[in-house]
């Protein structure tokens, strides 16, 4: 499997170079030159596998060629082997034609687990392979730090650096990330806000010398492995529901378009995918752009479901590149006049080509709480704010006889306070972190500036030290 950049003029890399690489050298980011397809015979025989079966299966054809491919099977085994549900990501019935897929069931307690826990060992093997080792640097809203800090915590082949915006995560969010204590793990809290943060990150993987000096990586879902480990998901609870014989939709709670990619992605495979909700908060550039097909930048205002807090999705990119027939020079101008006019668009023939796959939904931060109410009060399920909004965008996409899935990404324990001010209960943490509040926090504050993190990271990071 070859992987092509989405501004065209990066080198074509295999699996193992496009993991370590993250983003690629022309901004860019990378995608299957290919996609592999899952005939209606071949989902048949997927149905009733195990989680690591299954997924061992669906990503397998990406990684052919690596290096850790033999290993691959019993890598993915001991990833899912630490999540806290036999069945890793359990479906949960709402209503005659509504589900509820829990992505939480991991270490740090949202959907990011799923994939970091296994990108954390990817990264581990390959680096072994090579004698190498990394300095992964990630921009997160809220989960994606805390996962990825677990996942490459203490790992010998890895420093880890995750930029968040300060004061703009839930507590238990923070302190998940601030709380990890090992040497090659800095949680950094930055003046701004999540788009601040991504476009600190991208910035420093720009500066070639620097990036090549330290080995830089990424782990958020510009890393390849991130997406295609999310597609596995999608095949899991489809098949579950009937797949291929039955036609499944779902509505994903989204910011970086990352896992609602992946669905697009597993589409593109075979799985018989109808509709895609994409569900915003009141930060709601999609649900804007597939309204009227343009993509413009507004402020970042938080809300209860701060995950979802962001108005640059860097994974729209990757659609993007679809949607220009792979025309990487057309890429990169539509991305270079957005991040000069804040703005692009669509024209209307690409736009009815995005409506057949693509809808938008927002819900704003009252009515969050009314539909984590509202669940509680007719199933007795607890949502936290980000599945909130995908239950209410599941809802108004539902159609009678088509399975509609919505996404729950995070346990509600991690946002306490929205889901005790919408039903007067306060939801604890599971027992592995009833004491994180107690738990002293290390972390480091930096100003919204490049050369500070330059800085930083030069001065904690061991660069490309063999291992």
């Amino acid at each position: 499997m070859r992987y092509i950049s989405t501004r065209g003029t990066a080198p074509t890399l295999g699996f193992d170079d496009v993991l370590l690489t993250g983003l690629a050298r022309d901004g860019g980011l990378y995608v299957p030159e290919s996609w592999p397809c899952f005939s209606a015979e071949d989902l048949r025989a997927l149905q009733g596998k195990s989680y690591a079966d299954l997924a061992t299966a669906v990503m397998g054809p990406f990684l052919a060629g690596s290096i850790v491919l033999d290993d691959f099977p019993r890598i993915v085994r001991e990833t899912y082997a630490d999540f806290d549900h036999a069945a890793v990501t359990p479906l949960k019935q709402l209503d005659a034609d509504l589900w509820l897929l829990e992505l939480f069931h991991g270490p740090t307690l949202a959907f990011k687990d799923v994939a970091l826990q296994l990108l954390g060992r990817l990264f581990d093997a390959v680096l072994a392979h090579r004698q190498r080792r990394l300095t992964i640097v990630g921009a997160t809203s809220g989960d994606t730090g805390s996962a990825a800090l677990e996942a490459c915590r203490n790992r010998a082949n890895l420093d880890i650096f995750i930029l968040f915006p300060k004061g703009r995560t839930s507590e238990v969010q923070r302190r998940q990330m601030t709380t990890i204590a090992a040497e090659n793990a800095h949680a950094i809290a930055v003046e701004g806000t999540f788009d601040d943060c991504q476009d600190l990150v991208k910035a420093l993987f720009a500066d070639e010398p620097f990036r090549d000096e330290f080995g830089l990586s990424a782990v958020n879902s510009i890393n390849w492995a991130r997406i295609m480990a999310q597609i596995v998901y999608y095949f899991v609870a489809a098949l579950a529901l009937g797949a291929p014989d039955r036609r499944v939709s779902f509505a994903v709670p989204t910011g970086n378009f990352g896992n609602v990619y992946a669905a697009y992605a597993a589409r593109q495979m075979g799985l018989p995918i109808q509709r895609l909700q994409v569900a915003s908060n009141r930060n709601d550039i999609l649900a804007r752009f597939f309204e009227g097909g343009e993509m413009r930048i507004g402020a970042v205002e938080p809300s209860l479901s701060p995950s979802m807090d962001i108005q640059v999705s860097s994974n729209f990119e990757r659609l993007l590149f679809d949607l220009t027939g792979g025309n990487g020079a057309e890429v990169t101008a539509l991305m270079t006049a957005f991040r000069r006019d804040g703005l692009y668009s669509l024209n209307a023939q690409r736009l009815a080509q995005v409506a057949q796959v693509f809808s938008g939904f927002r819900l704003d931060d009252p009515g969050t709480i009314a539909e984590i109410r509202a669940t509680r009060a007719a199933t007795g399920e607890v949502l936290d704010p980000h599945s909130a909004v995908g239950v209410a965008a599941a809802r108004a996409l539902a159609q009678a006889g088509v399975a509609t899935v919505s996404l729950a990404c995070a346990h509600p324990a991690k946002f306490p306070d929205a889901v005790e001010e919408a039903t007067g209960h306060r939801p604890e943490l599971p027992e592995r972190l009833a004491d994180l509040y107690q738990r002293p926090e290390r972390m480091a504050e930096l100003p919204n500036d490049l050369e500070a993190l330059r800085r930083f990271v030069r001065d904690h990071a061991k660069g490309l030290t063999a291992v």
